[in-house]
């Protein structure tokens, strides 16, 4: 397990999460290699750790495009994680990518009810997306605690389902 995982005393416990049988995908963008490889790595040990295995993994040229890989993966997958990053420039492009992924993701999320683990770093600037990659001196492991937040919240729903009379 890493001792990476989270940023603040808040974050939840998510130890011992169970996750082998389920078929789970991670959708990584592809800007900022050094930023991408941390939270990606991140996310493939947070899952591996939860038993999963062979997940498959697509990647997509940006954080915009998280939103369509994921409602085209949803119906195939018993979850995704999507992992990305946005860094604030000077522009008010930053607010544009950030919002429509966000709500691009969520909006996946609610219509296929499949849980979606939401790894996209959004960051002022470069130092504070290393700092959450997962990488060696990070304080932050977004990517694992992304992947353990669809698993955990796969089982969530899960449980409460199953104990619903039909």
């Amino acid at each position: 397990m890493s001792s990476r995982t989270t940023l603040g005393p808040a974050a939840p416990d998510l130890n011992g999460l169970d996750g082998s049988g389920l078929r789970i995908a991670v959708v990584a963008s592809q800007w900022h290699d050094t930023v991408m490889a941390g939270l990606l790595d991140g996310a493939l040990r947070g899952l591996a750790d939860c038993g999963v295995r062979d997940p498959a993994v697509v990647r997509v040229p940006g954080s915009f495009e998280l939103p369509v890989a994921c409602a085209s993966l949803a119906d195939h997958f018993d979850a995704l994680v999507a992992l990305g990053v946005v860094i604030r420039g000077g522009t008010s492009h930053f607010d544009y990518v950030c919002d429509a992924a966000t709500r691009g993701i969520t909006d996946v999320a609610v219509h296929t009810k499949t849980p979606i683990g939401f790894g996209l770093l959004t960051c002022n600037d470069e130092a504070q997306a290393l700092d959450r990659a997962g990488l060696k001196g990070s304080h932050g492991d977004k990517g694992y605690v992304a992947a353990q937040a669809a698993i955990a919240t796969l089982t969530a729903l899960s449980t409460v389902l199953a104990s619903r009379p039909s």
